[in-house]
């Protein structure tokens, strides 16, 4: 396969970047896109050029490290894929491809197609844990959790916090990821003596990451690898008028 390559390219988060293009005259259409990365870089480090510089690690569709967008689609064109997990038959011989970084005020660009998503870290050092005793592991059956709890809990612990949402948002709100640990910890025993607390805590550290406000679009569930159902930022509206109002209490 032939493929032209659009991709920005910034040296810093203080320089001005730009779209810069590239030719692949030698991928194969079995390749994953971070591959056609890969094969890009070592013919740009043989020719004395700066490599692009992108984020990976597991590669597996599991850590979200690969962010970024192609051809104006987070992670891609396939529905329900990461980056890395798309592969280069998914597009047509000759076509340009366009690969920019995220776009939010929120995820500063550090270099090319890496952002800093540090602010996700701190909206769960806000709240997104459960405290807990030490000391021996408790008997597998000793706290009972309904199944239906279960498998919501488990849909949204699914999420990989790789911001796909909040690149596709056109508020850049983090509505969806935030949401998706709220329900997590929410629908499970263990989480309930933090539950509200919790909820206030992320939502003002997500606030004053800067991350913009939910208008409902649903561009955030469309784009998500992992498909976090868009009902999550109900439950986290719902939590977070329970906790501010005090209404769990008084019941």
């Amino acid at each position: 396969m032939k493929l032209t390559l659009k991709i920005w390219r910034q040296a810093s988060a203080e320089e001005k970047g730009r779209m810069v293009g590239y030719q692949v005259d030698d991928a194969d259409e079995d390749m994953s896109f971070l591959e056609l990365l890969d094969v890009l870089n070592e013919k740009l480090i043989l020719s004395g050029d700066e490599p692009v510089a992108f984020d990976h690690d597991c590669r597996e569709g599991i850590c979200g490290s690969c962010a970024m967008v192609i051809n104006g689609d987070p992670h891609g064109p396939e529905k329900a894929t990461t980056a890395c997990q798309l592969h280069l038959r998914h597009f047509r011989d000759g076509e340009t491809i366009y690969v920019e970084p995220w776009r939010a005020s929120a995820f500063p660009v550090v270099k090319d197609l890496v952002v800093d998503r540090t602010s996700f870290d701190r909206i769960i050092a806000a709240g997104g844990y459960i405290s807990a005793p030490t000391g021996a592991a408790p008997d597998a059956h000793a706290t009972p959790v309904p199944k239906p709890n279960a498998e919501r809990a488990f849909s949204a612990a699914a999420c990989i916090g790789c911001g796909a949402c909040v690149a596709a948002c056109p508020n850049g709100s983090a509505s969806l990821f935030l949401g998706a640990k709220i329900t997590h910890l929410g629908e499970l025993p263990q989480g309930q003596p933090e539950r509200d607390a919790r909820v206030v805590r992320m939502v003002e550290q997500h606030d004053a990451e800067g991350f913009g406000g939910c208008t409902n679009t649903g561009a955030c569930t469309v784009s998500c690898p992992k498909e976090i159902p868009l009902d999550v930022i109900s439950q986290l509206n719902r939590d977070y008028l329970t906790a501010t109002t005090g209404r769990r209490h008084s019941a």
